[in-house]
């Protein structure tokens, strides 16, 4: 059969596969061929260009579509038969976007990332290039039509050893990484162990005045204990000491207007934090102001469900709120006492839920053993507050 026919690939077909072998250089088509890693995919309708790269890797695939090829090459990787390319190329008349979601897609499984990915750009489309060499979509771009077949053969292996080169390198620094964060997750953990079993013991006599007080005052428990959604969103029993009247979760919806936060839940996400609530106790607002209302977590903290330093745990409705990528990246961080927002913006008025947020997602993306004693030796500062909130 003739090569030529064989490059006109068909509206329904999703990709084809193209194969060398004998010495009278005859091509054909094939479905069913084992591939041990080797040859190209394009993606495009160039047949020369195809042509020329069966010449030169023997083997390969071919796709018009680029969300063809990412169903073939993921395919690749989930089934035995099928062949890991050597070395895949895009044409450059594609969308921008759609270049970059490609290469995204490629970056996100170890094996498509090790790969070169090549823009094969046309003679005439020189200008537009610079697009793409700015925004780093490919690791090479070629002109194929120009290149001799030699000179492809030898970039081609060239790329692959930059590639490979390239890949130990990143692995090596994942694994230091990794080992680092390792060894941070551990060390905090074993502070938070010894640091909340200390101050628990030492702090125990005053955990009793705080109780009897409170029931003096009040009937009721000594403790609040409720559902909250921590690191990855992991729900646990949250304690502290009772600062409201029996019940005054029911009332909230009463007194909305006084929220602390301008946010709803039509605009954004729901946040309560009420000025001057009428549903504080005496000794409940002592206790807020001084902060006293939070020793209970330590208990959570031994107990592992919290960390010293961390984002606030919220409750259910609140956390409901944040599963868009934009705002559950705060969630990534472990529960904590005491947290960036708390130093940074505690009980001032001017502070947007926007802006906790934001404070909550720089602590998740920066923090470490060192950056949360920096926290904790701000916080005194922030204990006392300003507001009555």
């Amino acid at each position: 059969m003739e090569f030529s026919s064989l490059l006109r690939i068909p509206e329904k077909s999703r990709f084809a596969r193209y194969t060398i072998h004998g010495n009278n250089n005859t091509y054909t088509k094939t479905e069913d061929i084992v591939y041990n890693k080797k040859g190209f995919y394009y993606i495009g309708k160039n047949s020369s260009n195809i042509e020329k790269l069966v010449r030169v890797l023997k083997r390969g695939y071919a796709s018009d579509l680029i969300e063809n090829a990412k169903s073939e090459l993921k395919r690749s990787i989930t089934q035995e038969k099928n062949a890991i390319p050597e070395v895949i190329f895009c044409e450059s008349h594609f969308d921008a976007s759609a270049i970059k979601s490609l290469r995204h897609f490629l970056n996100t499984h170890p094996l498509l990332s090790s790969i070169p990915f090549v823009v094969d750009a046309p003679v005439n489309g020189r200008d537009k290039l610079n697009k793409h060499k700015n925004a780093n979509l490919a690791d090479e771009i070629m002109f194929l039509q120009e290149t001799e077949e030699k000179n492809l053969k030898v970039k081609i292996q060239f790329l692959k050893k930059v590639k490979m080169n390239s890949s130990k390198i990143n692995e090596e620094q994942q694994n230091k990484i990794q080992v680092n964060l390792n060894f941070h997750l551990i060390l905090k953990r074993v502070f938070d162990i010894i640091v909340s079993f200390l101050a628990l013991c030492l702090l125990s006599p005053l955990f009793l005045l705080i109780g009897l007080a409170i029931k003096i005052e009040s009937r009721g428990p000594v403790f609040y204990i409720s559902k909250r959604a921590g690191k990855g969103y992991q729900i646990f029993d949250f304690y502290k000491f009772r600062t409201m009247y029996v019940n005054a979760d029911k009332n909230i919806d009463e007194y909305s207007h006084l929220n602390q936060y301008n946010a709803s839940t039509q605009n954004g996400p729901l946040f309560i934090k009420i000025k001057n609530d009428p549903r504080v106790t005496r000794v409940g607002a002592f206790l807020r102001n001084s902060s006293l209302d939070e020793l209970p977590q330590l208990i959570n903290v031994f107990l592992g469900n919290m960390s010293l330093v961390g984002n606030r745990p919220l409750p259910l409705y609140e956390a409901a709120t944040l599963t868009t990528d934009d705002w559950a990246a705060r969630f990534m961080a472990p529960a904590g006492m005491t947290g960036l927002w708390q130093i940074k913006k505690r009980g001032q008025r001017n502070m947007s839920v926007q802006e906790r947020i934001s404070l909550d997602i720089a602590y998740a993306n920066k923090n470490n053993f060192i950056y949360d004693l920096w926290i904790m030796a701000n916080t005194p500062y922030a204990l006392l507050q300003k507001e009555n909130v």
